[in-house]
């Protein structure tokens, strides 16, 4: 088990803002799927980006990395696969969510494998639909091992808006090669539009039609073909949050590398910051926060749960008491995120009430030292770090490593501007 040790350290310069992983992952689908030669670049190599790559390669695409490049090649997608298809999911929800529809565009026995709490993730919307096409499928309680076989129909579907918009950007990759017609009826709100838009923007770059009719149902027509194209990954809101974070609580630091008219629902963090009393600076360099006097707000986290963690810490340095609601959600990723957010900056000294979905933070003027655990969990693990930023004593850090699930580069970012660590062990 591997430790660091982070000095309490004001941070200071510019940070180039990683890849959006949305995007890449999107982006990496849709250039498998086409006829041609896609070249997708500014690609950052996180391990979930590494089983989105795989999974299509499973599948039949061929896939070449060049630097941070990859030269994606579709033709042969769905030809020449072996009987049975393996796919590695890791840790990756949007992988596993993603792929499965997809892997049976063709009739194909495909299994799905994966770690961490990838199988407590719920798939019944897919089961349902199994259920109905006669398509066979196997899994175990608890664990990723998922065994389907079979071929995707096209029809209506009927699928819940509020559980993960994943599933319905699976389908909204895999429907329109079908060769029915098909539409996607939304039974309930539907939570995480960004994320839809985003899937909805990049097939449309790629050349496939998707009708929206309101986000209540979309309309698909079968038999469309995806167009290879050239294309470069934006930078990602939702790590660009950990440094725009860090410069709403004193340091001073500018984030470089981020579109401010991206459909990212992450970039809402420029919003939530200015509710909170932030100015932002928008200039060609990047963007800039400064703060005089920190506001508590309400935080509605449904559309943006992945920049809650950092938000958190945020509002623990707000006098006042601010409210993180519509969060349930944090419950069922790497961690039980909500859990982990209230015990480990509880343990430096936040005052923090765990609500079932959600969160009740009161301002403290600092924060304090103390040895924490990320839970393995990537966001958790940065979250800390810029925490440690307005501590008073040093921060020993539990597996730090989990960076590399979508921010390989994070520690040395970290350090890049002023951020000093140090291995430590046990027996220190």
């Amino acid at each position: 088990m591997s430790y660091i040790k982070i000095k309490p350290k004001k941070l200071n310069g510019e940070v180039n803002i990683p890849p959006s992983k949305s995007m890449a992952h999107r982006a990496v689908i849709c250039a498998s799927l086409s006829k041609g030669t896609s070249i997708i670049e500014n690609i950052d190599f996180s391990d979930d980006i590494i089983a989105t790559i795989k999974a299509m390669k499973a599948l039949g695409a061929d896939i070449e990395l060049a630097g941070n490049r990859l030269i994606i090649k579709g033709e042969n997608i769905f030809k020449k696969l072996d009987e049975d298809i393996l796919i590695d999911c890791n840790e990756s929800g949007s992988t596993l969510r993603f792929l499965v529809p997809i892997s049976i565009i063709e009739n194909n026995r495909v299994k799905f494998i994966g770690r961490g709490n990838l199988g407590k993730r719920p798939l019944d919307i897919y089961y349902d639909i199994f259920e109905k096409q006669g398509i066979l499928y196997e899994y175990k309680d608890g664990e990723l091992d998922l065994k389907v076989s079979g071929r995707l129909k096209g029809g209506e579907f009927k699928v819940k808006g509020n559980i993960s918009s994943q599933f319905i950007s699976g389908l909204l990759f895999s429907l329109p090669m079908l060769k029915e017609d098909s539409n996607i009826i939304i039974t309930t709100e539907l939570e995480s539009k960004s994320y839809i838009d985003l899937t909805l923007s990049m097939l449309g770059k790629f050349g496939v039609e998707i009708i929206n009719n309101n986000y209540k149902e979309f309309i698909i027509k079968g038999n469309q073909e995806y167009e290879a194209r050239e294309y470069r990954v934006e930078g990602d809101y939702s790590q660009a949050a950990f440094f725009l974070s860090a410069a709403a609580i004193g340091n001073n630091v500018i984030s470089k590398d981020i579109d401010i008219s991206s459909l990212q629902g992450d970039k809402e963090v420029l919003d939530i910051l200015e509710k909170m009393g932030c100015d932002l600076s928008i200039t060609k360099e990047g963007v800039k926060v400064q703060v005089n006097t920190l506001k508590p707000t309400i935080i509605d986290g449904s559309s943006c749960p992945d920049i809650i963690p950092v938000l958190t810490v945020v509002a623990a340095l707000t006098k006042g008491e601010t409210k993180i609601i519509n969060s349930g959600r944090l419950r069922i990723k790497e961690c039980d995120r909500l859990r982990a957010i209230t015990t480990e900056l509880s343990k430096l000294g936040a005052n923090i009430i765990e609500l079932e979905d959600g969160l009740i933070i009161n301002g403290v003027d600092g924060l304090k030292g103390a040895k924490v655990d990320s839970y393995d969990d990537h966001r958790i693990a940065m979250m800390l770090a810029i925490a440690s930023t307005r501590c008073e004593g040093e921060v020993i850090l539990k597996n730090p490593s989990c960076v590399s699930k979508s921010y390989p580069n994070f520690w040395k970012d970290f350090i890049k501007v002023g951020g000093e660590l140090s291995e430590w062990s046990m027996g220190k």
